[in-house]
Parts: C-alpha cells; sequence; structure tokens
C-alpha cells in the first residue's frame, strides 16, 4: 500500500491516453454531461454544492501534505498561482456562496484550463492506481464538474461581459505572475517558459510568440464556450422578433 503514496513509484507508469486515463476522461464527461439532466431539489442541490467545495479543499490539503511529506514542496512551483490553484481555492467560495461574479470566471476558466489539464495532465510517471493520479486528476475533475453543476444545475449561465471580463482579467493576472516567476525562477502559468511535461504547447512556437497563440487559444476557446449560449440567446431574439411581427 505504500508504494502508491510513494515519491519513488515502481508501479504502472501513467500513460497519455492510456486505458486508465481514458477511463477517467469518459467518468469525468460522463459526471459533466449528467449535471444537465439532473434536477435535484433545493436541499439536496446545496448538500452537493457544500460536498463540492469541501472536495476541491480537502483534495488540494492532501496534495500540499503530500508534497511536504516528501520533500518536494517549494515555492517555485507550489504556489497557488497557476489558473487551476487559483481555482481549487476560488471554485468552493462560488459553490458555498453561489457567487455569481466568481461563476463568471470559474466557467471559462474551469472548462478551459482544467479541461487541457485533464487531457494532458501533470503527474509525470504517477500512473494508476498512485496517490498522485488521483489528486491531480481529481482536482481538476471537481473543478469541470462544479463548472457543470452550476449551469446545468443551478441554473446560471455566461454573457458576453463574463467572457470579455475572464480574457481581460487573465491578461491582467499574467502581469503580476510574470514578474513573480522571475523572481521566483518560477513558471506559474508557464508564459516564462514551455512546461517540462508534454503539453498542447509543445507543438507551438518558441518564446515569447508562443504567448501570443495562448492568447488567441483563449479568445477562441472561451467564445466556443459561450457560443452555446449566443445560439440560445439569437434563437430567442428571432422567436420574439417573429411573434412582434405577427402582432400577437
Amino acid at each position: 500500500m505504500s508504494q502508491y503514496f510513494a515519491l519513488d513509484y515502481t508501479g504502472e507508469p501513467f500513460v497519455l491516453f492510456g486505458k486508465a486515463h481514458l477511463i477517467y476522461l469518459a467518468l469525468v464527461a460522463l459526471a459533466g454531461a449528467a449535471m444537465f439532466f439532473w434536477k435535484p431539489g433545493e436541499k439536496t442541490r446545496r448538500a452537493f454544492r457544500i460536498g463540492l467545495g469541501v472536495a476541491l479543499i480537502v483534495n488540494e490539503l492532501i496534495w500540499h501534505i503530500w508534497n511536504i511529506a516528501v520533500g518536494t514542496w517549494s515555492p517555485q512551483t507550489m504556489l497557488p498561482l497557476h489558473l487551476c490553484a487559483v481555482l481549487v481555492w476560488m471554485m468552493p467560495i462560488m459553490l458555498f456562496t453561489r457567487s455569481y461574479k466568481l461563476y463568471e470566471f470559474a466557467y471559462f476558466l474551469a472548462l478551459g484550463a482544467a479541461t487541457q489539464a485533464l487531457l494532458t495532465p501533470d503527474i509525470g510517471l504517477y500512473g494508476f492506481p498512485h496517490m498522485r493520479f488521483f489528486v491531480n486528476n481529481g482536482s481538476h475533475a471537481l473543478m469541470v464538474i462544479s463548472a457543470c453543476f452550476m449551469t446545468g444545475v443551478e441554473g446560471f449561465r455566461p454573457t458576453w461581459k463574463s467572457l470579455r471580463k475572464t480574457l481581460i482579467g487573465l491578461f491582467l493576472y499574467a502581469i503580476p505572475v510574470f514578474g513573480i516567476n522571475m523572481l521566483l525562477g518560477s513558471n506559474y502559468l508557464f508564459i516564462n517558459h514551455k512546461p517540462e511535461t508534454a503539453s498542447l504547447i509543445d507543438v507551438l512556437p518558441e518564446w515569447p510568440w508562443y504567448l501570443i497563440h495562448l492568447m488567441v487559444i483563449a479568445v477562441v476557446l472561451f467564445t466556443l464556450l459561450y457560443l452555446p449560449f449566443a445560439i440560445k440567446d439569437w434563437r430567442a431574439s428571432r422567436a420574439a422578433a417573429r411573434v412582434e411581427a405577427a402582432g400577437i
């Protein structure tokens, strides 16, 4: 049992899009999709929201405790400055308080950044069933499910203003993080150089040009995430226009 918590893991290594990874992705996709069909009562919704928030906090605490225990915690890698590290503390507040202001950011960042982290997880060789496989993937899975829950079950939805606020906020946030990276020799947000492990950034040009590509990708990705709502609004406006034209 101890090997599943060991720093020097001797079990099966993680394989990108291997069997364990694909099963995990399928389970997260099913759970996220279920949030758009589930119609629980108010008490169940509240309990589920609190449960998700607590799970996010406990999962993150386990991650930090493990890194301290094995001697790998450092300010260069473990400060809550990556997008998902910020989200993992922001989303419980959103869930506990039903904050729409936090939801506006969480919707785009969770379904954008956390989904990408699920597709290309930064877990090294720690494959199933090592603790890091569950903790790393678990945090991102909980973020995605939380965003889907707030949208599908709680009835929240982003607006064009939400999209604009998220993009501007992301850009402004990156500026001080770049400076922190320079001071610490870290690479939070992966804006000072490409990540050490395999990621979608590998197919982009070298620094600093890939930063421009990342900004463009963020605009396109967030716009696609908003597209279902834009189409819904467009259809509603056309239907209203037809009713008005018919004099009903």
